[in-house]
């Protein structure tokens, strides 16, 4: 008997052990993950993963990284509601970076804004470039920096 909530694998469980030895973790175990917005391209935000949060987004189709500042895992969106769901896995060439296609919900950034790369090289200056969409109060209780 299987349970019903329990959500189906994005990944056969053969491929984790290759896709585990292709990345190249650093000395702290850690490798970042940049996530790309699927069908635009848009790059939403830059992460670390380890090992475990590769195997949960794999068997989960949920995206999961590594918080440095909190020490743990963190489930993109537990906090937020904005979720990623995974629609590709890629490990690059040197093995030392990770591309997730994903499928955001609402904003990536804790700012509220879409994308974390809100900010551009404008006429000798960093300009903001995308407006926020949701207030961060409404995302989390508080206002993020």
């Amino acid at each position: 008997m299987t349970d019903a909530t329990a959500p189906e694998p994005a990944y056969p469980e053969p491929a984790y052990d290759d896709v585990i030895a292709a990345i190249a973790f650093n000395a702290d175990g850690l490798v970042p993950a940049i996530a790309q917005a699927d069908g635009t391209g848009e790059i939403l935000m830059m992460a670390w993963m380890n090992r475990d949060a590769v195997l949960e987004t794999l068997r989960t189709g949920r995206v999961c990284y590594w918080s440095r500042s909190r020490k743990g895992l963190w489930r993109k969106g537990e906090t937020s509601g904005q979720m990623q769901r995974l629609k590709d896995f890629r490990v690059d060439c040197d093995g030392d970076t990770l591309l997730v296609i994903v499928e955001q919900d609402g904003v990536a950034c804790h700012t509220g804004r879409r994308s974390c790369f809100y900010r551009a090289l404008r006429d000798g200056k960093l300009e903001i470039i995308q407006d926020v969409e949701t207030d961060p109060s409404v995302l989390y209780g508080h206002t993020h920096k």
